[in-house]
């Protein structure tokens, strides 16, 4: 419970790892979305949400607020939360950059290799008991492969720094030039034909919506893989799901879909997808580092008038 006065009530949208949620309770009066529902003086004076990225924020629930001054989210994307509708309202939006790039820079590189040497096929194989019958199917180097970064800010830097060991090319597509090493493309589908490998790492939203598309995909080619860490939204997965099918592509990564959690999809079926839950922040120290930095932003607005991490 809240120990500072001048921090008004606060709703939380979405569920918090258990050491997340204790920080949170330890230091914000939290209340669910169904007690403000049920209490109508707590709603008018409820002034923050806090929440995490992957949970919407809608129009109609921000208009319900009258008091409301700031939506803090836990993680780096804030496409789920309209945030011009939420300034023009003098509501402040802030979000937790910097603190998950470490950890889903790492996630990528394991999705990469665990595309690459078939990990989750190997996997089975040991635990099947096949490995008795002969010898597992080989994989494909990393050494020597072109990767292209779709998207080269924190994160795509973060990835690029951890790939060089590798003895990888890299390039990137961003909407300008950046002052590095490393060959720009203007167009996402000139980035894919000269790559072996794609990662998506740009952020999500409109401007990006499907910005991977079937021709994208057709450009990437029947030897090239596709590896997104960045938002479902960017990747027009029907497209993928066909090109994937048809092998017009030879593999993909996903960590991150259009509809989540995945439902009925052929992406479940393929033999040629690695798959996993959104997990690109999910280690106990980013979670909680992230909670911290939600939690400093509702502290500091309330406080001093100033977030830390406004989106800008």
């Amino acid at each position: 419970m809240q120990t500072d006065q001048t921090i008004p009530p606060v709703l939380q949208i979405g569920a918090f790892p258990a050491g997340a949620q204790a920080l949170l309770d330890a230091r914000l009066d939290l209340h669910a979305l169904a007690a403000i529902d049920a209490d109508d003086a707590l709603r008018q004076r409820i002034g923050a949400i806090v929440t995490r990225s992957n949970y919407d924020i809608d129009a109609a629930l921000i208009e319900r607020l009258p008091s409301l001054r700031i939506i803090a989210t836990s993680g780096v994307g804030f496409d789920r939360i309209p945030v011009e509708f939420a300034r023009a309202r003098g509501v402040v939006v802030t979000n937790t950059p910097d603190l998950l790039n470490a950890a889903v820079a790492e996630l990528t590189i394991g999705l990469v290799l665990a595309l690459l040497r078939q990990l989750p096929q190997a996997n089975r194989f040991v635990r099947e008991g096949a490995w008795s019958s002969g010898a597992f199917a080989l994989g494909t180097s990393l050494a020597g492969k072109r990767v292209g970064i779709v998207g080269m800010g924190r994160i795509g830097r973060e990835i690029a720094r951890r790939l060089a060991p590798f003895d990888v090319d890299i390039a990137y597509f961003g909407r300008t030039r950046q002052p590095l090493t490393f060959e720009w493309f203007d167009e996402p589908a000139k980035l894919a034909r000269w790559s072996d490998i794609l990662i998506a790492s740009c952020p999500g939203g409109q401007a990006t919506h499907h910005l991977i598309d079937a021709a994208v995909l057709d450009a990437l080619g029947s030897s090239g893989m596709l590896v997104n860490i960045a938002r479902g939204s960017v990747v027009d997965e029907k497209a993928l799901a066909l090109a994937l099918e048809r092998r017009t592509i030879a593999g993909a990564a996903l960590d991150v879909f259009e509809c989540e959690p995945l439902g009925e999809s052929p992406l479940r079926a393929l033999d040629n997808v690695v798959l996993s839950p959104h997990i690109g922040s999910a280690t106990h120290e980013t979670r909680l580092a992230m909670a911290r930095l939600t939690i400093d932003n509702v502290v500091s607005f309330f406080t001093t008038g100033q977030a830390l991490t406004p989106v800008v």
